[in-house]
C-alpha cells in the first residue's frame, strides 16, 4: 500500500530527479525549502523524500546538533500536514515529536511551550474513536471474551478483573455471552481499574442495566488507581471464584523506567536503498526484536507476580506489536515509523482525508504516543510498546503458562472482518496466539495464558 507503492513508484525516476542523494543529506545540500522543485513534487515523490529527510532529521536530533536538525525541520514543515496524504500526516506528528526532544534541552523553554499535560478524557474519547473506525480493539475484546467463556465454563462464580476499565463495550458481549449458555449464566463479578472515576462509574450503569436485563446475578467493583499504583489485595478476589484477567493495551506502561539511557547516533546508511528496504525491515535481521535484548523491569516482574498469585484460570494479554522500548532513539525511531505507517495507512482505506473523526485518532491517539515514544524518556514515556516474543518471555518468567486461543476464535475473528467492508485486515495464528495485521504487517497481539 503506502510505503511500497512509493518506493515502486519514485526508484525508476530517483536518478533523473532532485531526489537522487536522500540520505545522508547534508542541511547546506538541502537549498531553500521555498525551491521551486519541492513544490513540484508528486505526491509518491513527496512522500519518499519526506522518509529521508525525517531520517536524516532523526539522526541529527540524537546527536544533538541543533542547527542540523533545525534546518530539516524547515524543511519537513512546509511540506508535512496534518491534513494531507498519508505521507505528509505521518511527517507531521514527527517533526513535532523531534521538535519537542529538541526542546528538552531547555527545560524552561519547553514548560513555557508546553504548560498543561495532554487530557487524559480526551485520549480516552480518542481510543473509543478509534475502536469504532478500525476492527482491532473490536477483535480483541471479541477473542478475549472467547477465551473467557471456553475457561469459565461450567463455573457457578466468575470473577473479571478489567486492568483498563474504560469501555464497557467488552463486558457487554461477555455478559450476552454468559446469558446463552446451556447450564445458565454464572454469578459474575467485574473489577475495573481506571484512574478515570466518571468512566468507571458509566461502565458500572450500562453494564448492571444490561445484567438486570439478561438476569445475570451481576456485582461491578470500581478501583480508581493508577496501574502502577494498584494494589492487588484491593481487588478483593474471594476463595471459590474464577478468576479471569483482561489487559487490552495496558502492561506496556509499567515498563517505564526512571533509568534515563544515553542516546546513540544513528547508525550510517551506505546507500539510498528504497522505502522497501528502509521500512519493511527483515525482521530476522532486527535486532531490537531479539528476546535476548529483553530489557529487565523490576516493576512489571513486581506486577506480573501479583496477578499470578490471584490464581486466574485464565489472563488475555493484548499488546502493539511493535518494538518501542529500545534505549536508543535511532531504534524507536525506525519502529515507530513502521509501524504508525501502517496505522495512518488503515485511516486512509477507511476514512475520508476531511474526516473530523479521522484527524481526531490522528492527533489524539496516535500522535500523542509519537510524542511520546520520541520525545520522552525515563518515567516518563509509557508507550513502551515490545512484540509478542518478548511478552511470552516475560510472562513465562512470572510463571504463567500459554493457553492457545481457540480455532472457534479464529473464526469468529475472520467473521467479523468480513462484515467490517475493508479488505486489507488480517488475522493470524502464530504458536497459539494472533496477530492482528494491515496486509502484511502485525500490529496487534493477543495472547492467553494461566496460573
Amino acid at each position: 500500500m503506502l510505503m511500497s507503492g512509493v518506493a515502486e513508484e519514485v526508484s525508476s525516476s530517483a536518478t533523473s530527479s532532485p531526489l537522487l542523494s536522500f540520505m545522508s543529506i547534508s542541511p547546506t545540500a538541502l537549498g531553500s525549502p521555498y525551491s521551486p522543485w519541492l513544490r513540484e513534487l508528486k505526491s509518491d515523490e513527496r512522500g519518499l523524500f519526506l522518509i529521508h529527510l525525517l531520517l536524516n532529521c532523526a539522526n541529527h536530533v540524537a546527536a544533538g546538533n541543533l542547527e542540523q536538525a533545525n534546518a530539516f525541520l524547515e524543511h519537513i514543515s512546509l511540506l508535512a500536514s496534518p491534513e494531507g496524504d498519508t505521507m505528509q500526516r505521518i511527517a507531521s506528528y514527527f517533526t513535532e515529536a523531534l521538535a519537542r526532544r529538541l526542546l528538552r534541552s531547555w527545560p524552561g523553554l519547553y514548560r513555557a511551550l508546553n504548560p498543561v499535560a495532554a487530557d487524559a478524557s480526551v485520549t480516552v474519547a480518542a481510543r473509543r474513536l478509534f475502536l469504532d473506525l478500525c476492527p482491532f480493539l473490536r477483535l480483541s475484546f471479541l477473542v478475549s471474551n472467547q477465551a473467557i467463556l471456553e475457561a469459565m465454563e461450567g463455573e457457578k462464580v466468575v470473577h473479571v478483573v478489567d486492568l483498563g476499565g474504560t469501555d464497557p463495550a467488552q463486558w457487554l458481549a461477555l455478559l450476552q455471552g454468559l446469558a446463552c449458555r446451556p447450564e445458565g449464566p454464572p454469578h459474575l463479578r467485574i473489577t475495573a481499574v481506571s484512574e478515570h472515576k466518571d468512566h468507571l462509574l458509566h461502565t458500572a450503569s450500562v453494564l448492571s442495566k444490561e445484567a438486570e436485563r439478561l438476569d445475570i446475578p451481576f456485582q461491578f467493583n470500581a478501583i480508581v488507581s493508577k496501574l502502577d499504583a494498584l494494589n492487588v489485595e484491593n481487588l478483593r478476589v474471594k476463595t471459590g471464584e474464577a478468576v479471569a484477567i483482561s489487559s487490552v493495551l495496558q502492561l506496556h506502561s509499567l515498563l517505564a523506567s526512571d533509568d534515563i539511557a544515553p542516546i546513540r547516533k544513528f547508525f550510517p546508511f551506505k546507500s539510498a536503498g528504497t522505502v522497501g528496504e528502509l521500512l519493511d525491515k527483515d525482521q530476522g535481521s532486527d535486532s531490537s526484536s531479539s528476546p535476548f535484548n529483553l530489557v529487565p523491569s523490576a516493576k512489571m516482574e513486581t506486577f506480573l507476580a501479583s496477578l499470578w498469585s490471584l490464581s486466574p484460570k485464565i489472563m488475555v494479554v493484548t499488546e502493539q506489536e511493535s518494538n518501542h522500548n529500545g534505549s536508543s532513539l535511532n531504534e524507536r525511531f525506525m519502529e515507530a515509523l513502521n509501524f504508525y505507517a501502517a496505522m495512518f495507512d488503515c485511516l486512509e482505506s477507511t476514512l475520508p482525508r476531511q474526516s473530523v473523526e479521522r484527524l481526531t485518532v490522528e492527533k489524539k491517539l496516535f500522535g500523542e504516543e509519537i510524542k511520546n515514544i520520541m520525545a520522552c524518556e525515563g518515567l516518563e514515556r509509557k508507550e513502551r510498546h515490545e512484540k509478542l516474543d518478548k511478552w511470552i518471555m516475560r510472562l513465562e518468567m512470572a510463571g504463567f503458562g500459554r493457553v492457545p486461543l481457540s480455532y472457534y476464535g479464529m473464526l469468529q475473528a475472520r467473521r467479523m472482518l468480513q462484515t467490517f467492508g475493508c479488505d486489507g485486515y488480517r488475522v493470524k495464528e502464530e504458536n497459539g496466539c494472533f496477530l492482528f495485521c494491515w496486509q502484511d504487517r502485525a500490529l496487534f497481539s493477543v495472547s492467553a495464558w494461566k496460573w
